[in-house]
């Protein structure tokens, strides 16, 4: 069976590269923190069991904190951060179809009465005043169960490896 950080490495160094490439604004300081995330990995993959599926989700995890030490370095010197360190990435680090299969999931998993409000606001559009009316209670029970929905997505998402 094959080192997991070399295979980590050979699968997963160019998506890694590409965002901290976006991050950093220069191609140099991008490898530098590459090779650093892959160190940090080589380390915790020395502590933990992980199924390949949740690699790259630790690999981007890893990613994003070298890329906070990174401003909080520029802040420190007084400097001003650059954008690229603090806005977030374009691309998710789940495949799209996985993505998509996995908030689908989380969805259905929703009690009826919270899929119902979440589809509501989020498809639909529908303001909470309309909600409450249409089902007969009030806005602010509406918009807990829709926090609660929320809340639950959120939980399985990250249980699979998805994070916001």
């Amino acid at each position: 069976m094959t080192d997991p950080v070399e295979w980590a490495f050979r699968h997963h160094k160019t998506e890694i590269y590409r965002y901290l490439r976006r991050r950093t604004g220069t191609p140099e300081r991008a490898e530098e923190l590459t090779q650093e995330v892959f160190a940090d990995a080589a380390q915790a993959f020395s502590r933990l069991t992980l199924d390949r599926s949740h690699v790259l989700a630790l690999l981007y995890a890893i990613a994003k904190r070298r890329v906070v030490d990174e401003s909080r370095r520029w802040a420190r010197r007084g400097e001003s951060v650059p954008l690229e360190l603090v806005a977030e990435p374009a691309a998710s680090p789940v495949p799209r179809s996985d993505t998509a299969r996995a908030v689908k999931e989380a969805v259905l998993s929703l009690r009826p009465e919270q899929r119902e409000v979440l589809v509501m606001k989020l498809l639909e559009g529908r303001s909470f005043a309309e909600i409450a009316s249409r089902l007969g209670t009030t806005e602010g029970a509406r918009k807990m169960r829709l926090r609660r929905a929320l809340e639950h997505v959120r939980h399985e998402l990250v249980e699979v490896g998805i994070e916001p």
